[in-house]
């Protein structure tokens, strides 16, 4: 029997090899999800992988008899409909080993540029001036870094962060006292998070309980030249409300990698905000994490399709 898959997003090649050296599957690669191709491969295709771009919902699935896996080449599924493919029993998979490093990587160099104010260091040169003396940033040594989730990048965080010499602070409803003595954090409530880290770093999926978390009124009870960074989900943090404290000086300096609408919307109000550092979702742009990611789920493909074997998928318990 062969399994058509329907590849899209720019998933790597490399990272598909498991997939494509297999005389069991098909891979079909289009990356436009609007286009009349992509919709008539769909309509026989067994399995489909994406990564952030293609939002999977209801009516996709729907024109998709005989899917029966999805795989998210990445590590956060909300543009999944989780319900709608649990009711038709399509498996998902997501891989969240795959971009760790990458994401972490990316949360520390948001964190430095902040911290040293680089890019607008950088301006200040392209446009003439020579600002040494207004540029004076702050050294991570010393400070504390509280961490909004400590899963995988956020316990990889936490390590970066102790090799500069910081103190790290953790709320994470879903961490273990066992698991954060390992990585040598202290576990605390979100309001002693809030009062006591000089830098406050998001690592969670968005859900139902972290939509808006850091909201205006958390915003308003940091500390005094606090910076806040998400490199998590668009919708953690209430952009409007961080773009008024950040001309407010409420909060010293910001650095967003994701966004509620993406991309960017030309309206946003982020977009003329102080002190705030923008990256185009980048988290897992790197040649490693992609490839990283696509050979986790491409794996997982393998063995759902192949081997009928769906435990690792996200909504297991959901599909009988």
């Amino acid at each position: 029997m062969t399994f058509t898959v329907l590849v899209t997003d720019r998933v790597s090649d490399e990272g598909l090899a498991p997939l494509l050296d297999d005389d069991r599957f098909r891979i079909e690669t289009i990356d436009d999800s609007a286009s009349d191709e992509f919709e008539e491969t769909l309509a026989s295709a067994a399995g489909l992988i994406v990564r952030s771009a293609t939002r999977v919902h209801a009516g996709m699935m729907s024109r998709a008899s005989g899917l029966k896996v999805i795989g998210r080449a990445g590590v956060g599924v909300d543009n999944i409909d989780l319900v709608a493919a649990s009711k038709r029993g399509i498996a998902v998979f997501n891989s969240p080993g795959g971009n760790t490093n990458a994401a972490a990587e990316l949360t520390m160099a948001l964190m430095l540029a902040l911290a040293r104010r680089l890019p607008e260091a950088d301006r200040s040169i392209r446009e003439g001036r020579w600002d040494r003396a207004r540029l004076t940033g702050i050294e991570l040594k010393g400070r504390t870094l509280g961490l909004v989730g400590a899963g995988r990048i956020g316990g990889e965080v936490a390590q970066r962060c102790q090799g500069f010499g910081m103190e790290v602070l953790v709320y994470d409803p879903y961490l273990t006292e066992e698991r954060a003595e390992q990585l040598g954090v202290r576990l605390v409530s979100l309001d002693h998070v809030v009062e006591n880290a000089d830098v406050i770093s998001c690592h969670v999926p968005l859900t139902d309980e972290t939509r808006g978390l850091i909201d205006a009124s958390l915003l308003g009870r940091m500390k005094d030249r606090v910076l806040v960074i998400n490199a998590s989900r668009g919708g953690v943090i209430d952009e409007a409300a961080l773009a008024k404290a950040l001309h407010d000086g409420t909060v010293a300096g910001a650095a967003l990698d994701v966004y509620e609408r993406e991309p960017l919307s030309p309206e946003s109000p982020l977009r003329n905000a102080p002190n705030l550092v923008l990256t185009p979702h980048l988290g897992a742009s790197t040649e490693e994490a992609q490839v990283g990611v696509a050979t986790e789920v491409a794996g997982y493909m393998l063995a759902a399709l192949g081997e009928g074997d769906v435990s690792a998928a996200i909504n297991a318990a959901e599909l009988g």
